[in-house]
């Protein structure tokens, strides 16, 4: 007999775990509901959508009666009853499948807003037209740095100017909301991102619209973004520098001393919000000029929090950029009278400072050789001198030689810098006067705070940018643009008294920029590495070959990233090429073949006549400096070898090493080797000390050629297996101002041990272009080898 409809009915409305446990669904039409709204098909509750018409509900099933059967068999044998029916008092609902997007309007994230969840599907309710657009950055995007910088717009579809602010916070209330000034519908905000996800919410508030009061902003956005601080990379150190009877303070003016101080505390908190602004301005600068949101990373440390307000009152630890306290061994007296010794132009004892602040680096860091450390430092014990006019105990440089990449600073511009985010924009807008009684600034520029931080942050970052390699430029941070470095930062600028510009709205084109050249260093710098970037190079070198037809060849085991181009007189460089990314591994050129006219073609008419001279870049790092592009690829570069008939030319690759040991002497020769096809190479035998002092080829028949010294004590002995034909291919060689040591590369893949100071110059790897072999050396010796490379042929 089959079932009533009624009892059908019943069925359908109790949960499916109802079928097993036989207890009915408590509130079937609350989880119902809220599945819906979620887009799942419910777990609870009625078995047939609310929505189902009544047709449907009077349709049989089969595999339903078999199920009653069971169950009701199942009920006889154990004396149970069935479950009264739970009446349906609720009206009916729209289908499940219509609701996958519905979210509530009336909530507390706004009207419109993405899902808290930061994942799903985009709301179908109409978003406020003063909703912030966020234009630099897309949700869910990945960053590694601590602060970012979010440019956006307010009110553009309307169509109208608008201004008032947009308070940005985290839906975890980790960190408390900053607002930031919205001026001709433009805003631009820094957000302090933990590791891991930050969704944050950006609302919008105007004095003009009428609703922007409530309790439940409606004006709102929500995005995620991810944060994942590098570790493999090397980080930038923040130093501050103190005399060794330093009180630990630093210049300012009175009221500002009143208001927040001007001890230690205070210096490390400003100069880490200083940092905190680097590496925000220059993840964007990166990430517009297509290469990701790459910047510097800092050694953290787990301290009280430093970046906002609440942080500092309560107490807050986090994990902050570390600054190092290095108290120095010389007086306060000492590093201003060095400084005032400096600045004059006829001292004798020239860039004292940085020495000094080298010195005290190196012994607080323990460096050992072979160990390259980046640190940026800042001299605490500045001081405005108003009689003299000068201001003692700072100087202004950066250098990238050596293994200690070093840039100094002072601090006599720190009293205008911001401590915490809530201060960026009152810091870059406020024009209080500087009192020249108690500060000043480089050259006395700034005749504002605004501008004093400015010059202060902008010009310490111009010697952090030596520090990472750069050159002056012909424009950006590296020329003098950095007295616009705050317009990264604002929606508007102040009047400044350097231009007697009134001030107004700033656009994107009126900003401080790193020069393309500085982003194409970076990209390929170790301490711009992300994250998910593959493992660097280890060879980073890069060398130029003369070939025939006047032709130039490029090589490098990593790749070539750009060459500079500079034309006669030349200082900046304004003519460059550019080589594919370091990530693109099906079209990086490892070789590259230049021509001098296609490379005077591509400078200004006004600069094709005369001396070309290239640098060129690796994606390792490396760099390499052609003086001369005709001199390269002309005659000079050539060696006929043998008759007319059957001889052939040798081409002398460039030459590594100064050449200005006194004494100097031009060596070189062709391997008999390579004349003679009756001989073959059989040994090696290196002559070193702290430097290379002379090689000798000795051949079969125990004929030997010579190169350089054969005197020093310490003798290298590398033998060739002759019954296999193994010849050289190439050599390591570490060499500066002289050549420091060398190893031997062979065709059989052997290395012979290095010979000389592994340590000592930069290390270039001479393997010659495809098609072509070594059959020579040539080069200078001094006392020991100041110059050397090698000869090849195709």
């Amino acid at each position: 007999m089959a079932p009533s409809l009624l009892s059908i009915k019943n069925i359908r409305r109790r949960s499916r775990a109802s079928f097993k446990s036989e207890k009915p669904s408590n509130d079937a039409a609350t989880d119902a509901s809220s599945d819906a709204s979620n887009g799942r098909t419910p777990t609870s509750g009625s078995l047939t959508p609310p929505s189902a018409p009544p047709s449907v509900l009077g349709q049989s099933d089969i595999a339903l009666h078999q199920q009653l059967s069971k169950e009701r068999l199942n009920e006889s044998a154990h004396g149970t009853s069935p479950v009264p029916p739970v009446p349906n008092l609720r009206p009916p609902l729209r289908s499940a499948s219509n609701n996958t997007n519905r979210y509530s309007v009336s909530g507390m994230t706004g009207l419109g807003s993405p899902p808290t969840n930061g994942r799903g599907p985009q709301p179908q309710l109409p978003v406020s037209p003063y909703a912030p657009q966020i234009e630099n950055i897309r949700h869910g995007a990945w960053v590694s740095q601590k602060v970012l910088i979010i440019t956006g717009t307010v009110g553009t579809v309307v169509g109208r100017s608008i201004d008032g602010e947009v308070t940005v916070s985290r839906l975890d209330d980790d960190y408390p909301p900053v607002a930031w000034p919205v001026r001709d519908c433009q805003f631009k905000a820094l957000v302090y991102l933990q590791s891991g996800v930050n969704k944050l919410k950006f609302d919008f508030w105007s004095p003009k619209l009428a609703n922007s009061a409530t309790s439940n902003p409606i004006h709102s956005t929500q995005i995620t973004i991810n944060s994942m601080p590098p570790s493999s990379s090397p980080p930038l150190q923040l130093v501050i520098l103190m005399g060794k009877d330093s009180p630990g303070t630093f210049d300012a003016p009175p009221e500002r001393i009143k208001r927040e101080g001007n001890d230690l505390n205070v210096a490390i908190r400003k100069f880490r919000m200083a940092a905190y602004l680097w590496q925000a301005f220059t993840a964007e600068q990166m990430f517009r000029n297509k290469f990701g949101r790459r910047t510097f990373r800092f050694e953290e440390e787990w301290t009280q929090g430093t970046t906002c307000a609440r942080d500092h009152e309560t107490g807050r630890l986090r994990n902050e950029a570390r600054v190092h306290v290095i108290r120095m061994d010389k007086t306060m007296a000492e590093i201003r009278s060095m400084d005032i010794a400096q600045q004059n132009q006829q001292a004798a004892d020239q860039g004292g400072l940085f020495p000094m602040a080298a010195e005290a680096v190196k012994k607080y860091f323990n460096l050992q050789p072979g160990q390259e450390q980046y640190v940026t430092c800042m001299y605490l014990d500045s001081h405005w001198d108003p009689t003299d006019k000068i201001i003692q105990g700072h100087a202004a440089l950066g250098s990238s030689s050596g293994d200690l990449k070093l840039a100094i600073f002072g601090s006599h511009c720190l009293h205008s810098y911001p401590t915490k985010l809530e201060e960026v924009v009152p810091s870059f807008t406020d024009c209080t006067p500087t009192d020249t009684q108690y500060v000043a600034n480089d050259c006395n520029e700034a005749g504002s705070s605004w501008e004093c931080a400015n010059i202060g942050i902008g010009a310490h970052l111009h010697e952090t940018g030596h520090l990472f390699g750069s050159p002056h430029q012909a424009n950006g941070v590296m020329l003098r643009d950095y007295v616009r470095l705050h317009r990264s930062f604002l929606s508007y600028e102040a009047y400044s008294t350097r231009t007697k510009d009134k001030g107004g709205p700033v656009s994107q084109a009126e900003e401080c920029t790193w020069h393309r050249l500085d982003c194409l260093r970076f990209r390929s710098h170790p301490c711009f590495a992300l994250p998910h970037d593959p493992p660097r190079h280890p060879d980073a070198s890069v060398h130029a070959w003369p070939l025939e037809d006047g032709k130039i060849a490029v090589t490098a085991p990593s790749g070539i990233s750009f060459i500079e181009i500079f034309g006669e007189g030349e200082d900046l460089c304004t003519t460059w090429m550019e080589c594919p990314g370091l990530f693109e591994e099906n079209q990086i050129k490892r070789q590259l073949i230049l021509t001098e006219d296609d490379l005077r073609k591509r400078l200004p008419e006004n600069k094709r006549k005369g001396k070309v001279r290239l640098c060129v870049k690796s994606h390792g790092g490396g760099s390499l400096d052609v003086d001369n592009v005709h001199s390269l690829c002309g005659k000079e570069s050539k060696l006929s070898v043998g008759n007319p008939v059957t001889g052939w030319t040798a081409y002398r690759s460039k030459k590594l090493g100064a050449s200005q040991l006194e004494g100097s002497q031009p060596m070189e020769f062709v391997f008999t080797s390579a004349k003679h096809h009756d001989r073959v190479l059989s040994r090696v035998v290196v002559y070193h000390g702290a430097a290379l002092d002379g090689i000798e080829f000795i051949y079969d028949d125990d004929s030997r050629q010579v190169f350089g010294k054969t005197a020093n004590v310490n003798v290298g002995i590398f033998d060739l297996d002759v019954r296999k034909g193994e010849y050289i291919t190439g050599f390591v060689v570490r060499s500066g101002f002289w050549i420091d040591g060398i190893q031997i590369l062979t065709s059989l893949g052997n290395r012979s041990p290095f010979f000389g100071n592994k340590n000592g110059g930069d290390a270039h790897t001479l393997i010659p272009p495809y098609g072509y072999n070594i059959c020579g050396v040539w080069g200078t010796c001094g006392a020991w080898i100041d110059g050397f490379s090698v000869m090849i042929r195709k």
